[in-house]
This record gives C-alpha cells, structure tokens and sequence, in this order.
C-alpha cells in the first residue's frame, strides 16, 4: 500500500503555487518562498498541466485515481479468490472427496 506523505498541503495553496509558477516565478524561488522541495513544484506544475490536457506524456488525477481504485479491487478479489480455493480444499478433505494429503496413492 502507498504511504501518504507526511505533509499534505490544500488545494488552493497548491493552485497558488501554480499560478505563480506559470506567471514566471521560478521553481527554486518558489520552493525557498513557501518552504517545499523545487521538485514538489515540478511534480504539481506537470500534473496540473497533465489534468489541463497540455500534456500526455503521464496520466490525470482522475485516472490515477480510478487505477488505484481498480488495484485495490483487484488484490481484494484476489485474497478472496485464495481464501474460496482454501475452503472448497478443506471442505472436499472433510467430505472424503479427496484423498488426503499425506496419502502416499
């Protein structure tokens, strides 16, 4: 599972930023001016421009949030696939279907 980062800033403080940003401030100003790495700068500015259709070289919030979404339903299906198969083995254990495991046949 993905850690959550240990700082989460608001929306409009991040659009704020942003602004700035395409208004011409440079990252490193930007950075040093509200105490973030330049690189959180970058990574909020390239998904910005990515949600805003100028870019395509990644995808959009909302795509990101639908893959983990459809990640997590799939490692539940998964768990549950195993735990089906674990009981359906014990049950035809139980009911002599089968032989049992340490039978030697």
């Amino acid at each position: 599972m993905a850690k959550k980062h240990p700082r989460s800033y608001p929306l409009e403080f991040r659009q704020n930023v942003i602004e700035l940003a395409r208004a011409g401030k440079k990252f490193d100003e930007l950075a040093t001016q509200f105490d973030l790495a330049p690189q959180t700068v970058r990574n909020w500015i390239k998904q910005a421009e990515l949600d805003g259709g100028r870019r395509t070289d990644g995808l959009t919030s909302t795509e990101r949030n639908e893959l983990a979404k459809l990640r997590k339903g799939n490692r539940q299906l998964k768990l549950e696939r195993e735990i089906l198969s674990k009981a359906a083995a014990w049950f035809a254990r139980e009911t002599d279907s089968i032989p049992p495991r340490s039978s030697n046949s």
